[in-house]
């Protein structure tokens, strides 16, 4: 009887130890292409403009890159946890009227730092340091 509860225990506590340690999976990454879908007061999103493709890479070599409208974009980054810290995004700087306030509103609120995310399925959604932007994205 002694042995049945001691495999049961180590059984059990084995058990526990996976659960907690995510059974030896790695958690979901944020490394792909991305589109935007919409941005903004986290309250009131707007929408990404339709007549316009949009990408954002998050590579495996740490670096990311992309564009949501008219101008090319990269930096490094790094996930520490639910964070993405950036280094100083650089940017092209072509003027575009039709698209400058998505332009701004997302480099804006990816440019301070930490920013944190959030994985849903195939939904990623960034929200500035402040927490007073939301970039959203969904996986290409």
């Amino acid at each position: 009887m002694k042995k049945t509860t001691l495999l049961f225990v180590v059984t059990l506590v084995g058990a526990l130890l996976a659960a907690c340690t995510g059974g030896g999976t790695s958690p979901a990454s944020i490394v792909g292409e991305w589109e935007l879908v919409s941005y903004g007061n986290p309250a009131s999103l707007t929408p990404a403009l339709t007549e316009v493709e949009t990408n954002i890479s998050f590579g495996e070599d740490g670096q990311f890159g992309g564009n949501v409208g008219c101008n090319g974009f990269g930096a490094d980054y790094k996930v520490s946890s639910d964070e993405v810290t950036f280094d100083a995004i650089v940017s092209t700087m072509m003027y575009c009227e039709a698209v400058a306030d998505q332009e701004s509103a997302v480099i804006g609120a990816l440019s301070g730092n930490p920013v944190t995310f959030q994985l849903d399925g195939d939904t990623l959604t960034l929200t500035s340091a402040d927490g007073a932007s939301v970039v959203v994205l969904a996986r290409k």
